[in-house]
């Protein structure tokens, strides 16, 4: 280990954190492929992921790795985990005065969720207490603040619809609240400033939602069942949907799916959908993603932008396609 990265990681141990060294990132990541991270660690709370930033060394938040692509040779730097407080969720609840509560007791507020926790797990949560609102993640794989990253959603809506406030860490450690109004939400994007670490996220909520969307989320869920091959690794969708048109209808359209490089396959059940076979490697996917995204083109006149992010130590010129 480098000077710097034993520095960085004396650093971490002393702010209460446990870093693991060459951590295989392979384990983490829904499509099994990628090399190891310098460091990794499980970070808590706000003070500790201030900590992390203070190292000065590259900083990549994993979440659960459900939309990234990892680079066979790793990831420099530290991988944070969010976890502890950064994946509670409370309510901010206008008919019980101010505070924070655990529960809503009327019927709309803002539930305060920590960047960390799964998408399915708030669903699951929110569920428990009657409270709905946020059904456009149905189905999402990921974490709040990788969904408040990519404006995540599905038929059902977009998670910026429903953004109150996201509060976030800048490189410098400073805390910062924005409005959805400056995030500017686009289609699967949000403008973050550069660095920062989405750490809680406000999000409207009601009561009355949570009945009313219930037969739309089964009914989403039926459809991924029976149109998405989820029982194999991937990142879901590979490409972004362009303008007018769906980006899996043009790669099927090319004659590509089936197709191989490697390991990596493009999906039979939905073309948008590239899989680790078994044996993939990172360079294999992008080599797929790479051969798709040229032959729509030259079929099409489409250039398809990619949905997934690649992370890591990647060859020069490898990215952006």
């Amino acid at each position: 280990m480098s000077w710097e990265l034993a520095g960085a990681s004396l650093k971490l141990i002393m702010a209460g954190m446990e870093p693991v060294k060459d951590a295989p990132l392979s384990n983490f990541g829904w499509w099994r492929v990628g090399g190891p991270a310098d460091l990794m660690v499980d970070v808590t709370d706000e003070e500790q992921l201030a900590a992390v930033m203070d190292t000065d060394l590259p900083v990549t938040v994993l979440g659960n790795g459900s939309n990234l692509l990892v680079a066979d040779a790793g990831i420099r730097g530290i991988v944070v985990r969010l976890r502890g407080n950064l994946r509670d969720i409370a309510f901010r609840d206008p008919s019980a005065g101010p505070g924070l509560h655990k529960t809503l007791s009327g019927n709309t507020g803002i539930a305060v969720v920590g960047a960390g926790i799964a998408n399915s797990l708030l669903l699951r949560k929110l569920d428990r207490m009657g409270v709905g609102g946020v059904g456009c993640l149905t189905g999402v794989p990921g974490t709040v603040g990788g969904a408040i990253r990519m404006n995540a959603g599905t038929r059902l809506g977009e998670i910026g619809e429903r953004v109150a406030f996201v509060r976030l860490m800048l490189p410098n450690g400073s805390i910062e609240t924005l409005t959805p109004d400056a995030l500017g939400f686009e289609y699967r994007r949000a403008h973050l400033p550069t660095g920062s670490v989405v750490t809680r996220v406000g999000l409207w909520v009601s009561k009355d939602d949570h009945a009313t969307e219930q037969e739309h989320r089964e009914e989403h869920l039926a459809y991924r069942k029976a149109s998405q091959p989820l029982d194999q690794p991937s990142c879901g969708s590979t490409f972004k949907n362009p303008p007018g048109d769906a980006a899996g209808r043009l790669i099927d359209a090319a004659g590509l799916k089936g197709a191989v490089i490697g390991g990596a396959q493009i999906s039979e059940k939905h073309a948008n959908f590239f899989i680790n076979t078994g044996n993939a490697t990172a360079a294999d996917l992008h080599a797929l993603i790479k051969h798709a995204r040229d032959t729509v083109h030259e079929q099409f006149s489409v250039t398809l932008e990619p949905e997934v992010h690649a992370v890591g130590d990647w060859p020069e010129g490898t990215w952006p396609l």
